[in-house]
């Protein structure tokens, strides 16, 4: 009588909504998910976006990383991932020491650090913004004079928007590093550090990969779309699908995989940030991970595939991925999604013009993230928006009039306040 095969793992790290998405994308490749947690504590923004039901095990972290690579190794993963930007470095650790495909601890700092990021990619020869770590008030004050225009004062690690700030002065520089070092930030630490840079000018992508020793698809590419509003100079409202091998495509993906190569990522999914200047693109940040919100469930839409499939296919596939990391992404529905800017602070009674957004041609779904009778608050960054509408269709020109329209409905009198 023969035995039946064992189940096999896959490990992957600091999992929460939506990064979820990849556990059955790895089950359809015939392998159960065991969760590994990289310390005893929950950040605040991800608590309740915990959920277990879909793991096997979750295996906290409590500071021994013996014992923790003996309660995963009881599983023997064939893969270690990271599920989002907290388990980067940890998951580099674990794969590292556990001998599985991995990006390593030697760059570790870079592909986290915003400020040894950007300086990592300049010394590969990839061109990246001017700079400054910021030591003290009186250095970032002279370094700003010296830069003669807008800055952006962040922290070094961070994310979904949060503690950026644009500061056309030397003061407004010095209040921003002020106000964010030692701050909180949404991973649940402080901000250990603050980094200044050049703003850069142009439109701003999104370009999303997976690799396999040292091989990178190119999975989508989005263009963002930006507006001023609630005191934020840049604050993205909408994101569209951009073909791969358009000129702007051409250059973005070209630029992407030397950032790749840059930071040592040889496996699995990125995600990066590229600013497209008169001067060529320019790295903003990147992560070692998927990416973030809803981007890989968007692309499924517009492209009919994503990130979350092909990581499944690189970690466990890997011969079947390096046969067909090449072959183009095409545009099957033309799809954008619309961020809802709100103007305005109370508690919610409802939202006008639902009922024309509901009759939009091109309309997908409407997903509300701050529900009536709650408390809203301005739009400052990606945790703060109330409503995203979502667009999908097989003419583009239909999904720029309705986005057009979601824009023209949106502002003060589009939310009724009690």
């Amino acid at each position: 009588m023969s035995e039946e095969p064992q189940q096999s793992y896959v490990a992957i790290v600091d999992t929460y909504h939506p990064t979820r998405r990849l556990i059955p994308e790895f089950r359809k490749a015939g392998h159960a998910c065991v969760r590994v947690q990289s310390g005893p504590e929950v950040p605040e923004a991800f608590r309740s976006a915990l959920d277990l039901s879909d793991y096997e095990d979750n295996i906290v972290h409590e500071g021994d990383l013996e014992e923790t690579i003996r309660a995963l190794s009881a599983y023997r993963p064939v893969a270690v991932v990271p599920g989002g930007e907290h388990g980067v470095e940890f998951a580099d650790r674990l794969s590292e020491r556990m001998g599985l495909a991995s990006n390593g601890t030697a760059l570790s700092a870079a592909r986290r650090d915003k400020y040894t990021m950007i300086e990592t990619i300049r010394a590969a020869g990839v061109p990246g913004a001017a700079q400054l770590l910021v030591e003290d008030e009186e250095s970032l004050r002279e370094w700003h004079i010296a830069l003669g225009g807008r800055a952006v004062v962040k922290p070094l690690s961070s994310g979904g928007g949060d503690g950026v700030f644009f500061c056309d002065t030397p003061e407004q520089s010095v209040a921003a590093y002020r106000s964010l070092l030692g701050a909180a930030h949404i991973y649940g630490g402080h901000n250990e550090g603050v980094v200044a840079q050049e703003y850069l000018r142009g439109g701003e992508y999104m370009v999303d990969t997976v690799s396999r020793d040292g091989e990178h698809r190119v999975c989508d590419i989005w263009k963002t779309s930006r507006l001023s509003a609630n005191g934020v100079l840049d604050l993205c409202d909408a994101i569209h699908v951009v073909h791969r091998h358009s000129a702007k495509g051409r250059v973005l993906a070209e630029y992407a995989e030397s950032v790749l190569d840059a930071l040592g990522i040889r496996h699995g999914p990125g995600h990066l940030e590229i600013k497209l200047t008169p001067g060529g693109p320019r790295l903003i940040e990147m992560g070692a991970r998927i990416a973030g919100g809803e981007i890989p469930y968007y692309a499924e839409l517009a492209l009919g595939e994503s990130q979350l499939g092909w990581t499944a296919k690189a970690y466990c596939d890997p011969e079947g991925f390096l046969a067909e990391y090449r072959r183009d992404y095409s545009v099957q529905h033309y799809f954008a999604s619309i961020a809802m800017i709100s103007p305005v602070e109370g508690t919610l009674r409802g939202y006008r013009h639902l009922e024309t957004l509901e009759n939009l041609e091109s309309l997908h779904e409407i997903r509300t993230l701050v529900p009536p009778g709650s408390t809203i608050r301005r739009t400052v960054n990606d945790l703060t928006y109330p409503l995203i509408v979502n667009l999908r269709h097989e003419v583009e020109e239909t999904v720029l009039r309705d986005a057009g329209t979601v824009r023209y409905l949106d502002g003060e009198g589009f939310y009724e306040l009690a």
